[in-house]
């Protein structure tokens, strides 16, 4: 999730007394994971529509891949500003602005006529993402303060966002094989509405927090620029080359606006990324290993579905219960590490399990046209969801390590940020390399349909070659990084939770 809320956290008050929320706690929380669970859905739940979508409105190979990263895009560079929000206006008002937004947003999605009116909606269901999920989260922490019941609620809660990954394939699979694709966004419409009644009727105003800090304005609007230049110019690279000048020029300026926003940050008084989070080595790690899982995790969900849809003819439906396996993998190693992370510390867990999602990544370089389920895919499925929970749940845990509690919701915050746009990055450089690919393939052969097939199934193992070669240069740099030895996190601080 967005961020933990222990920098504004005051004493504990009697339960049942000053607490507001008390007597319709455990029904706040329903609506509170209702509110995660939409944004969950939307990362995974428009990839298994987005075969359908692209024959319908018919735009290019090379546009497709801005449904993915447009909402990525805006959700993971606008979380940290997100979070500075809900402290400035307040938990509640940003809560159901989110939800009104994001309702709006998923409605015009899904009544879309053509590619742009479908990116826009998908970057403004971003935006009001980022400003939904660090509410929902805040909530939860000041809505339960007996530790016991505290602890209890953020079980259900991160069980909402673990296990909302696979509704949303499943969900999208549904509805876009028993409907229509549109219903993957129209879905979020009548939850979003149930959200907001109980956001209005239960949730009562509460006083901003007294240690919330103004917004760093130079900070955000730079920070925000040099992202969206940056990602958009490695995404021009599918349609333009790596050698055009709108490639270059777009990198260059979002290179230089970002090494501008990291001296906005050392010299502003409250800076929106304070950059000793950033350069302690094990933060600093953990803040790659969830970048590089991002690029890793959306090149399955994206080139798997492509392949696994198009190429080997799967519904819908077929293609969402196919990643079932993955999704469960990732649920039993993360849940299960914490133990070992607490005896022998993150270093060899994270380790051991980008090595594991690399070699899951060379068994999907391994298929081809012919290739079977059983025998071709969930094994790689299966290993590969092994490794990135073995690797990402000590990631999220020492992200937030040492961190004083002045500095836990940014710190929190900043990890979901990486992972957003590592996924962003990735889905820009991967979908580049898989044109490259497909287009050398089919150089000097005859664009007969075998020739297509072969030219796009080459384009998959490729990126899927690179993305095993990502990850096992991250097993050792990030095993480099990481200290050895137990970490030290707050036990009274609210768990870190991803998207």
């Amino acid at each position: 999730m967005a961020r933990t809320i222990t920098e504004d956290r005051a004493p504990e008050p009697a339960v049942g007394t000053t607490n507001p929320h008390h007597a319709t706690r455990w029904v706040i929380l329903a609506v509170i994971a209702l509110a995660q669970l939409i944004v969950v859905l939307d990362a995974t739940i428009v990839n298994i529509a987005l075969p359908t979508a692209q024959e319908a409105l018919g735009f290019s190979n090379d546009n497709r891949q801005w449904i993915v990263t447009g909402y990525a895009l805006a959700f993971g560079s606008l979380l940290l500003l997100g979070g500075r929000l809900s402290d400035l206006v307040g938990r509640r008002p940003m809560f159901i602005a989110g939800l009104i937004g994001f309702a709006v947003a998923s409605a015009v999605g899904g009544a879309a006529q053509n590619f742009e009116t479908l990116v826009g909606a998908r970057v403004a269901q971003g935006v009001f993402g980022a400003l939904l999920a660090p509410a929902a989260l805040s909530l939860l922490t000041v809505t339960f303060v007996d530790a016991k019941e505290r602890a209890k609620a953020f079980a259900i809660f991160g069980a909402i966002s673990g296990g909302g990954g696979a509704i949303g394939l499943i969900l999208g699979g549904a509805l876009t094989e028993y409907l229509s694709w549109r219903w993957c966004l129209y879905v979020n419409a009548p939850l979003a509405i149930l959200a907001v009644l109980g956001g209005v009727f239960l949730l009562k105003k509460q006083p901003r927090s007294e240690d919330a800090k103004g917004i760093d304005a130079p900070g955000t609007v730079v920070v925000i620029a040099g992202l969206i230049s940056f990602v958009y110019g490695l995404a021009s690279a599918e349609s333009d080359g790596w050698g055009s000048a709108t490639t270059l020029i777009c990198i260059g300026v979002g290179l230089a606006l970002l090494a501008l926003f990291a001296v906005i940050e050392s010299r502003v008084e409250e800076p929106l990324l304070p950059l000793h989070i950033v350069w302690d080595r094990t933060r600093g790690g953990s803040f790659l290993v969830v970048a590089i899982v991002g690029i890793g995790l959306f090149a399955v969900f994206l080139f798997l579905t492509y392949y696994v849809s198009l190429t080997l003819g799967y519904t819908p439906l077929k293609t969402g219960f196919s990643f079932v396996p993955m999704i469960l993998g990732i649920m039993v190693t993360a849940t299960s590490s914490a133990g070992l992370v607490a005896r022998i510390g993150p270093r060899i867990p994270v380790f051991v399990g980008m090595l594991l999602a690399a070699v899951g990544m060379v068994l999907f370089a391994q298929l081809d046209l012919d290739s079977t389920y059983a025998a071709n895919i969930l094994p790689g499925l299966v290993i590969t969801g092994l490794g990135v929970g073995l690797s990402m749940a000590p990631a999220f845990s020492a992200a937030v390590s040492g961190v004083d509690a002045e500095h836990a919701g940014v710190a929190s915050a900043s990890v979901n940020t990486f992972n957003q746009i590592g996924g962003s990055i990735g889905t820009a450089v991967l979908s580049a390399f898989a044109a490259t690919a497909t287009s050398d393939y089919l150089a000097g052969r005859t664009p007969s349909a075998l020739n297509q097939q072969l030219a796009a199934m080459h384009g998959y193992t490729t990126v899927f070659w690179w993305s095993a070669a990502i990850f096992a240069v991250g097993a050792v740099i990030c095993g480099a990084l990481l200290r050895s030895g137990p970490i030290t996190i707050d036990p009274d601080a609210a768990p870190v939770l991803a998207h």
